[in-house]
């Protein structure tokens, strides 16, 4: 096993780095210091050493309004590992996160960030790093820009290290098989995960990710979750215990171990001593295989796992109101068929934004957007134009479908090929040439051959491609459909691809098409076909799948056939749309869902009905919110649903006042939040506020670094009822318990909340500031509990 370093900014901090103090500036003012720690990890056995540019983007400089040194700290932060070590390590060129959520759930673009990691990968590169480490990434999307950047501005191999919480996931939800398969695909490296918990917590992360990938896999843990005593942070690990789970990592087959936070080079010199007489196990290798990602879930697409189902109905063709709405900038009717098809049981979501006279790009861009926030399924994006393709896959948290190629354009083969490869997408190959419509399965082979050979050659893998075999209406040939069947048999016989077909196109222009469809799809299942793109709400379809898994051998005890039977045997009375709901049933839904639009639309509904604003609120916005919080406790909702939620509360909240002004007094209450004095990180912060003001609160952000006496002055000078006081950094926990004292001694009536990612409920006991939020959602609900406003 290979071993990197542990950790710097502690490190640093033993030497006399100060709170608020910017650590990669020391690279310059103290490189002494700087060289003296690399020199004593590559002493304990360190073989790769990480350079002190942990916060040298722009965006994170600017903290310290240092934005203009970024190529000058680079250079001497490599400068000093090479002074310290000599030739005797390979220096690994470290990028850290931006402190920002990329839009939606915040508000910095991906060309932004892009922009950011490839100013620091650039510098890292010309400083002469011999590799580069994007680490600590608690955002798929931002390790998806950070990843391209890097790859753009060097050919220097590249790391990419996610942080997961104690749940096994990243705040925003997203686990490490999905962050694996994204990274693995858009070429990666080395994958792994650092910092947050410590090595027991990373150990079942690293199984993961050694089961889907066949790169080397890197981890480097805390020393355990910090801990104040004495007013002293202590990480709880010391060196033997820490290395003592060495070896477990080696028999799993991780290929790179170091150290995070709290991490010294005592604890290297541990490790090395533990690994001296262990093997490195190497895992099994992994068959390759294919799967598409949102931000927080994996569909396996293969013979070898049950058929998916694509939901078709996200596409305008032939759909007037669709249609109409989109022309119109509104994007209502797309999400609510979003949402159903999902709640059908929809793997996967089609999308397809191909109408006359808009911007396809702009509503490609928005509606990807949204739906990756809504539904929590992958995505297919289906276009053929580049330019609505990059749009798309810039703002898609995931490993997306793109449906699809084909060859009829060289020129639009390529970009789109070369789209998937910086994107990490899977592509859709579709038979087609320039002034030839292949009828016959055999013309069609070779036209596929073609494409996966471009593909190929493009720098695609083979578990990237995925074959469609050009369903034609049967209504105007009589060997239509047995030319398909015969294509996804010969695909299977001569690539081994997945294959994916638009079902329903076989019964155009014919009376009952729904008996067509299912029929001709049970005659493909038979063929091999994996991933049919079908109308989910279908119940002909539906019952096609359930009997096509029980009959592949996908159902064991044909469990869920026997459930299905027995439902289809039940007398029901007619299944109602949302719209046949009690009006706050409907209201409560459109929150919990995410549908702003709608939440705000049925404000005026629910009014007409003689329905108070108290039960509106009470009964349809607070209730959708509580059952949202308690699946975000349990794990069931994530991050971005969260926040839509919370926007679509709020959306109702305007209306509610719009249509009765004299509520727009009767904000629950008024809440001054900001990181406490000598903490730059804001992220939480950011989060917190979000919610709290979506939740009907009078936010006053004071933003990051504040001191005591500015927490004071606003809370008097905005008369406020509550103070949120948040730290990241262990070092800035002293500065929590000087602010909680200066807000009781000068503000005694305010009510104050505590969080953040050191903070814990015994701390916030023991400095007089009772009321811990663990996250966002505890916020809203203790605020609610301080202020009367339960009800």
């Amino acid at each position: 096993m290979i071993l990197f370093d542990g950790g710097m900014g502690t490190m640093l901090q033993k030497f006399g780095l100060e709170a608020g103090s910017c650590p990669d500036y020391y690279n310059i003012s103290h490189p002494d210091v700087v060289q003296q720690i690399h020199r004593a990890y590559m002493e304990a056995g360190s073989q790769f050493i990480t350079t002190n540019t942990f916060g040298s983007s722009p965006l994170k400089l600017a903290d310290y309004d240092l934005s203009d040194k970024v190529e000058e700290i680079a250079a001497a932060a490599v400068r000093n590992v090479r002074a310290a070590c000599g030739d005797k390590v390979k220096v690994a060129g470290d990028m850290g996160p931006t402190g920002k959520f990329i839009k939606p759930i915040g508000d910095l673009s991906f060309d932004e960030t892009c922009e950011n990691y490839y100013r620091l990968a650039k510098a890292l590169a010309q400083a002469g790093a011999d590799c580069l480490i994007i680490e600590t990434i608690i955002d798929i999307q931002e390790m998806k820009a950070a990843l391209i950047a890097a790859k753009e501005a060097a050919s220097l191999p590249v790391i990419c290290q996610m942080t997961y919480s104690e749940d096994g996931r990243t705040i925003p939800g997203t686990d490490p098989v999905t962050a694996t398969i994204l990274l693995d695909a858009m070429g990666a490296d080395v994958i792994g995960a650092n910092c947050s918990v410590g090595p027991d917590k990373l150990l079942e992360a690293a199984r993961q990710m050694v089961s889907v990938t066949n790169k080397p896999v890197i981890i480097q843990p805390n020393a355990g979750m910090p801990v104040l005593e004495n007013g002293e942070t202590r990480f709880p690990l010391g060196p033997e215990e820490f290395a003592s789970y060495a070896p477990e990592f080696a028999k799993i087959g991780v290929s790179y171990l170091g150290g995070c936070c709290g991490t010294t080079p005592d604890h290297i010199r541990k490790v090395a001593e533990v690994l001296k007489d262990v093997p490195l196990t190497l895992p099994p290798k992994v068959k390759p295989f294919t799967a598409l990602t949102s931000r927080t879930k994996t569909v396996f697409i293969g013979d070898d796992y049950a058929p998916v189902k694509i939901g078709e109905r996200i596409n305008p063709t032939g759909r007037k109101k669709m249609r109409e709405d989109i022309q119109k900038g509104s994007f209502v009717s797309v999400k609510k068929e979003g949402l159903a098809e999902v709640a059908a049981g929809a793997d996967v979501l089609d999308v397809n934004m191909g109408v006359p006279g808009i911007d396809q790009r702009e509503a490609m861009e928005t509606v990807i957007s949204q739906l990756s926030m809504l539904c929590p399924v992958p995505l297919s994006i289906d276009s053929t134009d580049p330019a609505v393709l990059e749009r798309a896959l810039k703002v898609y948290p995931g490993r997306p479908l793109i449906n699809s190629v084909n060859g009829a354009d060289d020129e639009i083969l390529e970009k789109v090929l070369k789209l998937a490869k910086t994107y990490g997408a899977a592509v859709l190959c579709l038979p087609l040439e320039k002034g030839n419509l292949p009828k016959t399965a055999d013309e069609r082979i070779r036209i596929a051959s073609a494409i996966i050979d471009k593909a190929l050659k493009a720098g695609l893998r083979k578990e990237d491609l995925l074959l469609d075999p050009l369903v034609l209406t049967i209504g105007s040939s009589d060997t239509g459909a047995r030319e398909t069947l015969k294509t996804i048999s010969l695909y299977k016989k001569e690539f081994g691809l997945p294959c994916v077909m638009g079902t329903s196109n076989v019964s155009f222009g014919l009376p009952a098409r729904p008996r067509i469809n299912a029929a001709f799809l049970t005659m493909a299942f038979a063929c091999g076909m994996n991933a049919p793109i079908i109308n989910p709400l279908d119940k002909d379809i539906q019952d096609a799948f359930i009997n096509a898994r029980l009959l592949l051998g996908f159902d064991p005890g044909a469990r869920d056939f026997i459930r299905a039977a027995a439902l289809s045997e039940e007398p029901k009375a007619k299944s109602a749309p949302s719209e046949d709901l009690p009006p706050l049933e409907r209201i409560k839904a459109a929150v919990k869902n995410g549908e702003k639009e709608e939440s705000a639309a049925l404000i005026k509904t629910l009014l007409d009905n003689g329905i108070s604003s108290e039960t509106i609120i009470k009964e349809g916005l607070t209730a959708a919110m509580t059952e949202i919080g308690d699946g975000y406790g349990a794990g069931k909702v994530y991050l971005p649903q969260v926040m839509m939620a919370a926007e679509a509360m709020q959306a109702a909240f305007k209306e509610l006042k719009k249509i009765l002004p004299e509520m727009n007094s009767s904000a629950k209450g008024t809440l001054v939040i900001g990181t406490v004095k000598g903490d730059i990180h804001d992220l939480g912060k950011n989060i917190v506020a979000a919610l709290m003001e979506n939740s009907g609160y009078r936010v006053i952000d004071l933003g990051k670094d504040v001191d005591p006496e500015v927490f004071v002055s606003a809370v008097k000078d905005h008369h406020a009822d509550l103070a949120g006081l948040c730290s990241l950094m262990t070092t800035t926990l002293p500065e929590m318990e000087h602010t909680v004292k200066a807000l009781k001694e000068e503000t005694p009536g305010v009510k104050i909340l505590v969080g953040g990612a050191v903070v814990t409920q015994d701390y916030a006991s023991r400095i007089g500031a009772p009321n811990y939020c663990r996250d966002g959602i505890a916020a809203v609900k203790i605020a609610d509990r301080l202020t009367g406003k339960e009800e």
